[in-house]
């Protein structure tokens, strides 16, 4: 059995000269019987010793391989790993640090350590020679790389095979999630055209909480309430931000006020959603098959789930047509209901939701869709990535309904910038307008009171 999955002394080579040419290009880490640079991290560790390892074996027969057979392989490999870099390992963390290996060989490889550590949220694999993170919205670039452009190919479509899907020259790029429901988008030649990129949105494993949110300075307690409030009362909210600002993260927290008794019905491009609730039904898009047929688009999944009896729909974003039968679900019953859209602004997010409803081709004039929309949406969540990385709400703002031919907003809460400190964090606060929300006396009807000073401009949040 021994010697199984070692690649042969002609691969052996070859990899070695590879790792030769990298290491003359400052891309790879030194040999392994180089000495150990002082404080080298355990996860610095176990992706040299990964890059070490997937030099030496034959990728593909270790994919028929089961953990116990890998085990026996790699453990005399490890042992002679650790005591050539001189780390102070007990028997026990030998024995965790090969077994972690073993994960990483039989999981996703060289990003494995990346998937487990929660302080990263997004990977972002730049062909097989790059990967970068992001940690406390800021993007490094790791040391991590994989042996070849094949063998990150073999990662995709370990990747996509578990979801039923397939990337190649025919169909080269993918939207796809991981099993703890991280989202993974691909592409692949001929659109990429120096290799494989790979983007990687992780989800935390224990879902943020407003008040999570809270303590990462996000937003304030008096904004957390009228939200709390605004979704207890059934308003229909829509979470407005660019890319990576946060508006799915918020959507989740938001969900966690809706009452348990009620019917959800998700409908999502590739499921994300981590909604608590006992009674969720979760519908997502399908892309066309081989032949260009099958496509299941995110306005017949609208449209299904008006007929599945929800009391109220949340869609993890519009991007097209589905904004008219979106609203249309709204203004009929499923009051409450919330989704995500990408703009700068909350009069941007109007102006894209009118645009999405003309996609639709109803015969509608300009105003009848702005009334629509006035009478649909009640409360715009604007959130941003700044800056430093810090992710804030901010502004929370009310339609009113029309003036005119204008959809009306006023503006309850808003952060405002102040200054950039000396290492280029973003000073601000956030304040008050002085408006109180239209729907505060409907809400006192149900039970649910603002404090005294909630919209006081005043008084410091």
């Amino acid at each position: 059995m021994l010697g199984r999955f070692i690649k042969g002394q002609g691969e052996q080579r070859a990899s070695q000269q590879v790792a030769v040419v990298a290491a003359a290009n400052g891309t790879a880490a030194a040999p392994v019987g180089d000495a150990e640079p002082q404080g080298l991290d355990f996860l610095t560790l176990k992706v040299e010793l990964h890059r070490h390892l997937i030099d030496r074996f034959n990728l593909t027969a270790l994919e028929s391989a089961s953990k116990d057979e890998i085990l026996n392989e790699i453990r005399p490999i490890v042992r002679e790993f650790v005591r050539s870099r001189n780390v102070p390992l007990n028997a026990r963390e030998l024995d965790q640090l090969t077994s972690d290996t073993a994960d990483e060989m039989l999981g996703l490889g060289p990003i494995e350590p990346l998937l487990k550590d929660d302080s990263i949220t997004d990977i972002m694999i730049n062909t097989h020679e790059r990967v970068f993170i992001e940690r406390r919205g800021m993007i490094e670039e790791t040391s991590i790389r994989f042996r070849d452009e094949a063998h990150l190919l073999r990662i995709i479509n370990k990747i996509v095979s578990a979801i039923g899907r397939r990337v190649d020259e025919s169909a080269p790029m993918a939207d796809a999630r991981l099993a703890d429901g991280s989202r993974v988008n691909i592409a692949v030649r001929p659109v990429s055209i120096d290799g494989p990129l790979v983007s990687i949105r992780k989800f935390s494993k224990n879902p943020y909480s407003l008040e999570r949110l809270m303590a990462f300075n996000s937003i304030r307690q008096p904004m957390i309430d009228m939200l709390r409030i605004a979704v207890q009362a059934r308003k229909s909210i829509l979470v407005s931000g660019g890319t990576g600002s946060g508006k799915t993260t918020l959507l989740n927290a938001l969900s966690s006020y809706i009452p348990s008794k009620e019917r959800l019905v998700t409908i999502e491009d590739a499921a994300e959603l981590q909604l608590q609730q006992p009674h969720v039904g979760r519908l997502e898009t399908r892309p066309p098959n081989v032949e260009g047929k099958g496509e299941i688009r995110q306005r017949e999944l609208v449209k299904n789930a008006l007929r599945m009896r929800p009391d109220r729909i949340i869609v993890g974003e519009v991007r097209g047509e589905e904004a008219f039968d979106m609203l249309q679900a709204m203004n009929t019953g499923h009051e409450g209901s919330m989704t995500t859209i990408h703009a700068n602004t909350p009069r941007d997010a109007i102006s894209r939701l009118e645009q999405m409803v003309g996609m639709a081709g109803m015969p509608m004039s300009h105003d009848s869709i702005r009334a629509q929309i006035a009478s649909a949406i009640d409360i715009i969540v604007q959130t941003q990535r700044l800056s430093d990385g810090g992710r804030r709400v901010i502004s929370i703002s009310e339609i009113t309904g029309m003036e005119g031919n204008v959809v009306q907003l006023q503006e309850i809460y808003q952060y405002v910038r102040r200054d950039v400190a000396v290492d280029g964090t973003i000073v601000g606060d956030f304040r008050a307008t002085g408006v109180r929300p239209r729907f505060a006396s409907e809400a006192a009807t149900l039970g649910l009171h603002f404090a005294k000073d909630a919209f006081n401009p005043q008084v410091a949040l």
